[in-house]
This record gives structure tokens, C-alpha cells and sequence, in this order.
């Protein structure tokens, strides 16, 4: 579904915005103590896919409304979550993909599937990224529960207001 988030509930006009993606668990108990916690001062989560099933998008909803696309660990939320989406937090105009292709190209295709979003989003691949170019800001939030061949575990946190992209980074997450 679309998040949908007036400003009025935003105190002081800052949408503070949680991303992560590959969670890869069942049961959201198991969701990292470190990522609730960055739920519970979000005003929305964003999640790139490899939610896998169960009750992980009830236990992030209980903190912020979740717009997620679907992954392809996400059988269960076939038919329920799109494979893209574009939402509008704040004036910002933001693409999700769950798989953004091979690294080479990425950027240009990201940009071509995407082409009005300031901000993309992807995940699939668990290596956190985070490149701006000025016109186009492209985010892997990595994963909060397998880093695989990533340094450490990790999430990532976006702050906007009035159309404009005042903080992105990558945030490491303990286990």
C-alpha cells in the first residue's frame, strides 16, 4: 500500500524516514532490538523486499506505516506487495525496487526505471550503497539480520522536508 503521511503529524516539518530491506526472518521478534528502536522514531519505514513471510511488516507497522515492494524470497506477498513502487514522502519522489541488476549499469538503469525520483531504493544484494549524484540519490540499505559479504549488519535513515532530501545515511545496526 501507499504511505501516506501529513505533515501536520510531522513536529518540526522533518519526515524521518527508516529503510531496510533482506530482513530475511519469520517472526519479527527476531528483527534486531537496534532496528526497532530506529522504528520507534520513524514516521515511516520503507522496505526494499526479502521480508520471506510472517509477521515482519505487523510488528514494523506497529511503529510507522511500511510501504514495501516484494522481493524474490517473498512468496507469501506475491500478489500483495508490487515488484516497484513509487511514493511521494514530504515532496520527494521515491523508487523501490527490490533487485536493481548487476552493479555495472545499475545506476543508469535505476535512473531509467526511475527517472522523476530523486531518491531510489534497492536491496537484494545486502551490500549497503549510498551514492548522490545531486540529481539522484541511490540507496541499498544492506540488511539488519545477513550481512553476507558486508562489513556489518545495517539499516539506513533519510530526513526530508519540502521536497528536499536534508539527510540520507547508512546506519549499522546490532545484532
Amino acid at each position: 500500500g501507499r504511505s501516506v503521511v501529513s505533515q501536520a503529524e510531522v513536529a518540526d516539518g522533518v519526515l524521518r524516514v527508516l529503510v531496510t530491506g533482506d530482513t530475511h526472518v519469520r517472526d519479527g521478534a527476531r528483527l534486531p532490538v537496534d532496528l526497532l528502536a530506529r522504528a520507534a522514531r520513524a514516521d515511516v519505514i520503507l522496505h526494499t523486499g526479502d521480508i520471506v513471510s510472517g509477521d515482519v511488516l505487523e510488528v514494523l507497522r506497529a511503529f510507522a506505516p511500511v510501504t514495501a515492494v516484494l522481493g524474490n524470497n517473498d512468496d507469501e506477498f506475491v500478489g500483495r506487495l508490487p515488484e516497484r513502487a513509487l511514493v511521494e514522502l514530504a515532496g520527494v519522489r521515491i523508487g523501490m525496487v527490490h533487485d536493481g541488476g548487476a552493479a555495472r549499469g545499475r545506476t543508469a538503469r535505476l535512473r531509467e526505471w526511475f527517472p522523476d525520483a530523486r531518491v531510489v531504493l534497492y536491496g537484494h544484494s545486502h551490500l549497503p550503497e549510498l551514492v548522490d549524484d545531486g540529481t539522484q540519490l541511490v540507496l541499498n540499505p544492506g540488511s539488519p539480520t545477513q550481512r553476507r559479504r558486508a562489513r556489518s549488519h545495517t539499516a539506513a535513515w533519510l530526513e526530508l522536508r519540502d521536497g528536499a532530501v536534508l539527510d540520507a545515511h547508512l546506519v549499522e545496526v546490532d545484532r
